[in-house]
């Protein structure tokens, strides 16, 4: 594990935020075990084999998590934003996800790296 990443998710100042971080990113080691990760443009992105598989980033009131490859997946109308290539799911405090789920999609969309 990266340890600016490690920094980055205990220096959230909000506590949902970091938790919240923690999980997504033990998501992504669930998905991708050889996943290698780096600080860029201030955020954590994941790659495999030196490709984009994921990137966390964070906002005032939000947790986003990017999806990338995401073409093929059959994601949940209204859950997911942005074009077919990448789609990110915004967290709010309070919100869950299914982490297995999650990892099912972050897997399959990483499969052709």
């Amino acid at each position: 594990m990266n340890q600016e990443i490690t920094d980055f998710i205990e220096a959230l100042k909000e506590p949902w935020q970091a938790e919240l971080s923690t999980n997504l990113r033990e998501v992504v080691y669930r998905a991708i075990p050889e996943v290698q990760e780096r600080m860029q443009y201030k955020k954590p992105h994941f790659l495999k084999n030196g490709k984009y598989a994921a990137v966390i980033s964070t906002s005032k009131d939000a947790v986003s998590f990017t999806i990338f490859n995401a073409e093929g997946l059959e994601l949940p109308e209204g859950k997911f934003e942005g074009p077919p290539e990448r789609k990110t799911l915004k967290l709010r405090k309070g919100d869950t996800f299914d982490s297995s789920q999650l990892e099912s999609w972050l897997n399959q969309a990483s499969a052709s790296h």
